[in-house]
């Protein structure tokens, strides 16, 4: 099948598999989660497998069907067109700490091995900017000479993430990731962090990946660098698109994908003409279960590229209970109808 064209809203034009054939062979898997992870213990995924290969469609429930398009046309990218050339075969990753109390840190840290790299997410519901504080600089005394950036999906205020990225930056910080929930509040941020001396670089994903015009927060100048993930941006030539075109440096991170969605996101990474960062595509590690006894997991720091094929006897083990899986199908229908158009 030949690459599936997209308009600038990421949704596929033309080149779409039917739906029979997309679902010929599809398998709905729910995997259980290490640690609790964007309020999640359960991680649910439809894999489906075209002639290139296997895709991965796993929007979060929450998400309506036209956002949830991007994710299927990634998917269909994986099994139908195949991916571009790499020009790299390993690529650096970051290990990924969860919101979990302080002590709990060295444990989710010795899951990734020997690691350059640390993202710890911050400013979630229910906890505090000491709680953030503490489960950092637990992050810090574990890894002296790692590199840590934070990650807040969106959720502080402008004053607040100021005063929560001064506090923090006494670690040594190599990026915020959205700090703000919204361009304008990203762009103030940077601004405010500048005039007050703080040397913390500002990333950029949810005002990425959910914009219906991805490249708005470069032209906003907004943000030093940005997070890009297969998935939400319609897939890997889509996102390599947008990289170009945003004219900043940019960062992979994946979305809690099973190997087979990591996979994707090595794609991307390997595809990159620059990969100044660390990527975000060490998230199997967060899973006490796969699709494949391969996983992609970091080792010595990078993950190694290389093709996944989902084992049957697992597909089986972790399969979704019935109604979970029709539900998922259901899903698959309407938003293949949203690909489809009129």
């Amino acid at each position: 099948m030949a690459d599936l064209p997209l308009d600038p809203a990421g949704r596929a034009a033309a080149c779409l598999p039917g739906l029979d054939e997309l679902l010929a062979d599809a398998h709905v898997v729910s995997l259980p989660m290490r640690v609790k992870f964007r309020g999640i213990l359960q991680r649910e995924a439809l894999l489906v497998r075209g002639p290139a290969g296997w895709g991965e469609f796993c929007p979060f429930p929450e998400y309506d069907d036209a956002e949830a398009s991007r994710w299927l046309t990634a998917a269909i990218e994986a099994g139908w067109s195949g991916f571009p050339a790499p020009l790299r075969d390993r690529i650096p990753v970051n290990a990924t700490v969860p919101a979990v109390p302080a002590h709990r840190v060295p444990e989710v840290l010795a899951r990734f091995g020997r690691v350059d790299a640390v993202k710890v997410k911050v400013a979630e519901r229910g906890q505090s900017l000491d709680d953030d504080a503490a489960r950092v600089a637990a992050v810090r005394q574990a890894l002296p000479d790692a590199a840590i950036r934070v990650d807040a999906n969106g959720g502080w205020d402008v004053p607040d993430a100021v005063t929560a990225l001064r506090r923090l930056a006494v670690v040594g910080l190599e990026y915020a990731e959205q700090p703000a929930p919204d361009i304008e509040g990203l762009a103030e941020v940077r601004r405010r962090l500048r005039a007050a001396g703080v040397p913390v670089l500002i990333a950029a994903d949810e005002s990425v990946r959910k914009e219906e015009d991805p490249l708005k927060v470069a032209r906003a100048g907004a943000a030093d660098l940005i997070v890009v993930k297969v998935a939400p941006l319609g897939g890997v030539r889509r996102a390599l698109e947008i990289v170009a075109q945003a004219g900043l440096p940019a960062v992979v991170s994946s979305a809690l994908d099973t190997s087979v969605g990591i996979r994707a996101g090595l794609a991307l990474a390997a595809a990159l003409p620059e990969l100044p960062y660390a990527c975000g595509l060490g998230t199997v590690s967060l899973l006490a279960a796969d699709v494949t006894p391969d996983s992609l997991v970091p080792d010595d720091g990078a993950i190694t590229l290389r093709e996944v094929r989902p084992a049957p006897q697992l597909l089986a083990e972790h399969a979704a209970s019935p109604e979970r899986r029709d539900w998922w199908l259901e899903r698959v229908r309407r938003v293949h109808a949203v690909l489809a158009g009129p």
